[in-house]
């Protein structure tokens, strides 16, 4: 079975986000989401009409890859340089509100589960759904890219 790091992570963010949109009725976007930067480095709000979804699909893939993650270094991974006019640029953690609020939604689903003391992990459910989303996705690069098949765990059919 194809793990989520052998798959590109644009095109299973991807993926992932529009299978949470579909099948998971837990993660919706909160109504505030459309007036809120995700952080002080950012000048304007997201103007994607699924980023909710999107950033749930990016926790998820983090949690995977990383897991167990708290709020803190979430925050720093999605943080960035603030422009801080003739002053130098400095790096600044992102708004942990946002983040909070998508575990929480994906704690809510049983993709994610607290872990201690040490931040929130993904769950065996959460883990075969990436695994199941990282396989489709395996074997449609090799479908468009057979000469990529010998580096790719998934058989040809």
């Amino acid at each position: 079975m194809p793990l989520a790091q052998e798959v590109p992570a644009d095109r299973l963010i991807a993926a992932l986000a529009e299978y949470l949109k579909e099948n998971v009725k837990e993660v919706s976007p909160p109504s505030w989401v459309t007036f809120v930067k995700t952080g002080p480095h950012v000048e304007r709000v997201p103007t994607q009409s699924d980023f909710w979804y999107l950033r749930c699909a990016s926790l998820l893939r983090r949690l995977y890859i990383e897991g167990p993650v708290g709020v803190e270094r979430l925050r720093s991974a999605y943080g960035g340089r603030a422009k801080k006019g003739m002053e130098n640029e400095h790096f600044v953690k992102s708004g942990g509100s946002s983040l909070r609020k998508a575990l929480q939604q994906l704690e809510k689903a049983g993709l994610v589960a607290k872990f201690g003391n040490e931040g929130r992990t993904i769950t065996d459910n959460g883990r075969s759904v990436l695994d199941r989303i990282s396989y489709k996705l395996l074997k449609e690069i090799q479908k468009d890219l057979p000469e990529m098949g010998k580096y790719l765990q998934v058989k040809p059919q």
